[in-house]
């Protein structure tokens, strides 16, 4: 049975939203945004992940991502989505400051417990709902909803005000992640 969200063409690229179980909101800590901006480098030096645009909310990222042709985009979804829940579970599981650890670790338990590909916890939802950049229309809606997520969440009143976004890329300024551009 075929999907209709899935990667077709490996030489394109997609818009993707990676979501933490029950929209939780992971991030707001650094330790565990830093997890996953790490994660977004090595991927890119080591995996050939090409980043496009990309914005990292409290309980989820959304991303513009192709690869360069070194591993399949799928695979690399993979490895990211495995490394970050494995890496940011140990950072919950280890943070003395962590108030909500064991509200968070029941709840990951309790959705790995629920889905019979995991083992005994999980932390991302397991869709991603790739979405093929095949136009200039689909690009720049995309690109827009990607970089106007923190304006519209009301966290800031310009896109490029967010530091865990492209925005700021996509203008004058240097962001965290070297990117592709894709105008």
């Amino acid at each position: 049975m075929g999907r209709k969200y899935a990667i077709r063409d490996q030489e394109k690229f997609y818009f993707v939203t990676f979501t933490v179980i029950h929209w939780m909101d992971i991030f707001i800590r650094e330790e565990y945004r830093n997890i996953f901006i790490d994660s977004l480098k090595y991927c890119q030096k080591e995996k050939g992940l090409q980043v496009g645009a990309w914005c990292l909310m409290t309980s989820h990222a959304h991303l513009i991502i192709g690869t360069s042709g070194t591993m399949k985009l799928e695979d690399i979804i993979r490895d990211f989505k495995s490394y970050t829940s494995r890496h940011i579970r140990k950072a919950i599981e280890n943070n003395p400051q962590e108030s909500r650890k064991q509200w968070l670790m029941n709840a990951m338990v309790k959705a790995g417990i629920a889905k019979s590909n995991n083992r005994d916890f999980q932390f991302w939802q397991q869709h991603n709902h790739p979405i093929e950049m095949n136009s200039n229309e689909i690009i720049d809606s995309k690109l827009e909803y990607i970089h106007q997520n923190p304006v519209a969440a009301g966290f800031v009143d310009e896109p490029r005000d967010w530091t865990y976004s492209s925005a700021r890329d996509y203008g004058e300024e240097k962001g965290l992640i070297e990117l592709v551009f894709l105008d």
